[in-house]
């Protein structure tokens, strides 16, 4: 009996919604919208979260020696860098490493190379590159090296130079807007998910409206809730998984598209400085479908399924 009902259900569902031709096409192409939205609201984080990454991860402080000062006393203060709480990472360059990466930097420029020639030795110090875990934690760490103030076995210091405050702005800066920005992010996100909720209940809304006299009388002569019901949330939901079909492939085709669509729209040098964002979205898709497919799937299920349930409840009342 059960499976009877059920099977009737379905079948009455199906059949409203070829019959329901237009309504069911403009159901399907709000709910089409609103997962857009919702997946606009994914690809946007996706986007965002590269974006802030490439953003912290350009910037540190530089820590230069003096052209006389050891390897030795350098990699001792590198290890006791490392184990502050606040540091990331460090990364050791030698005077001749940053000789060999200005001469490939500024290889074609003749005037700068005749320069360097003709100062003879390497003028280059040795230095020291640092991230912090958190933008707002290079101060401590300037802090800690300035007041460490390490000797080398002569009593001379062997730090020259700490470029923190050239970067204090841009880092000061950053510590403000990073949090901001992600709080935005999550307030943006949860007001577009309520107006798609509003925009698609009010739609399926009005697509119920136009069979309330079917309903009544099919209350009259003693239909149940249940089955009355039933076909309009089969209906919904044939909405929903239709509508997230369209969805996760327009989602692909912006995937697919994006790198081309960031190039254009950054230009391709400011692409090549912030490397990570290039690919981030078809990775990110490639990656994440699966989840992203359930993400998207049950949004269109849940918006047109509940929707239609809910709507339906006030042409109960015969």
């Amino acid at each position: 009996m059960v499976f009877t009902t059920f099977k009737r259900i379905t079948r009455t569902g199906f059949v409203n919604f070829w019959r329901n031709g237009f309504l069911s096409f403009a159901a399907i192409v709000i709910i089409t919208l609103s997962l857009c939205a919702f997946g606009g609201i994914i690809f946007t984080s996706a986007f965002g979260r590269a974006l802030l990454a490439d953003v912290k991860d350009k910037v540190d402080i530089n820590v230069y020696f003096a052209l006389t000062s050891q390897q030795s006393d350098i990699l001792s203060l590198q290890k006791e860098i490392n184990v502050l709480p606040e540091v990331a990472s460090t990364t050791y360059i030698s005077r001749d490493q940053a000789l060999t990466s200005f001469q490939a930097k500024w290889q074609n420029n003749a005037l700068i190379m005749q320069g360097l020639t003709e100062i003879g030795d390497n003028p280059f110090p040795a230095a020291l590159n640092i991230k912090a875990k958190d933008p707002g934690q290079y101060g401590s760490i300037a802090d800690y090296l300035t007041s460490k103030n390490p000797l080398d076995a002569s009593g001379t210091p062997i730090i020259e130079k700490i470029n923190y405050q050239e970067n204090k702005l841009i880092i000061d800066r950053l510590s403000r807007i990073i949090p901001v920005a992600e709080q935005a992010g999550l307030a943006v996100t949860v007001i577009l998910i309520i107006v798609s909720v509003i925009v698609v209940w009010n739609t399926i809304r009005l697509i119920i409206y136009t069979a309330k006299d079917e309903i009544s009388v099919m209350k009259l002569v003693g239909a149940s809730n249940i089955y009355v019901r039933g076909p309009l949330v089969v209906s919904g939901i044939m909405y929903g998984i239709i509508s997230a079909i369209i969805t996760l492939a327009l989602m692909a085709a912006v995937a697919y598209w994006s790198d081309t669509l960031i190039l254009r729209l950054a230009g391709v040098q400011i692409a090549a400085d912030f490397g990570l964002i290039v690919n981030v979205l078809s990775d990110y898709f490639r990656q994440n479908f699966p989840e992203i497919f359930v993400i998207i799937m049950g949004a269109g299920i849940i918006l047109g399924g509940v929707s239609s349930y809910i709507a339906a409840r006030r042409y109960l009342r015969v």
